[in-house]
């Protein structure tokens, strides 16, 4: 089975001006690109070339001789839940009142949760994610950050809902290195509602 680059939900030009077709061009076409070239040269010849990517993410998190596979299946899974993160159709930008109500009782308000959300992103030092997640255990929506190409998928109370990149080929480009103003652009310009309401559904 090949693992395939999927095609982007909008046209490169699309996030402007919040992130530009450069930055998308780079970030899609050459850093998920190789991620997803690594994993099928990677998978080659054995027994998890039949599996599928998300077979393949939990197989290789259980055992570190699978760092090098784990790292880019990963992150071929974290990127293309990025890109689904990301709208720039209006309709899909409001939050709906079924999640609103959620995201105010566990967080206060819909202010204070996008606050929290850009404080855990601010806080993950070098590369990694932010993740809005709702923890299975107790049924409340949480912020959780991982590291690199670290994934909630491996977690089974952890359910995804929107993801953020944090690793500086997300952002470099258009911010340099201030990695707050590309996250103010994000939560407050490009979040996809309706993929995190579809994700809690699912």
């Amino acid at each position: 089975m090949t693992i395939k680059l999927p095609e982007l939900p909008y046209a490169m030009n699309a996030l402007k001006p919040y992130i530009s077709e450069k930055t998308l061009s780079f970030h899609y076409g050459k850093h998920h690109a190789t991620y997803v070239k690594n994993t099928n040269d990677l998978i080659a010849g054995t027994p998890f070339e039949n599996k599928t990517l998300n077979e393949i993410i939990l197989t290789a998190a259980s055992d570190d001789i699978y760092a090098t596979l784990f790292n880019n299946a990963a992150q071929c899974w974290n990127h293309e839940f990025f890109w689904n993160s990301l709208t720039n159709q209006a309709e899909n930008k409001i939050i709906p009142e079924p999640l609103a109500q959620k995201l105010t009782e566990d967080f206060g308000s819909i202010d204070a949760f996008k606050a929290a959300l850009k404080k855990a992103a601010l806080a993950r030092f070098g590369s990694g994610w932010a993740w809005l997640i709702l923890d299975q255990d107790d049924n409340r929506l949480k912020i959780v950050t991982t590291g690199n190409a670290d994934t909630p998928l491996t977690r089974q109370n952890q359910k995804p809902l929107l993801c953020i990149d944090v690793w500086e080929h997300a952002y470099y480009l258009d911010y340099q290195n201030v990695r707050g103003d590309f996250l103010s652009a994000v939560i407050d310009n490009l979040l996809n509602w309706k993929f995190a309401i579809d994700n809690l559904h699912n």
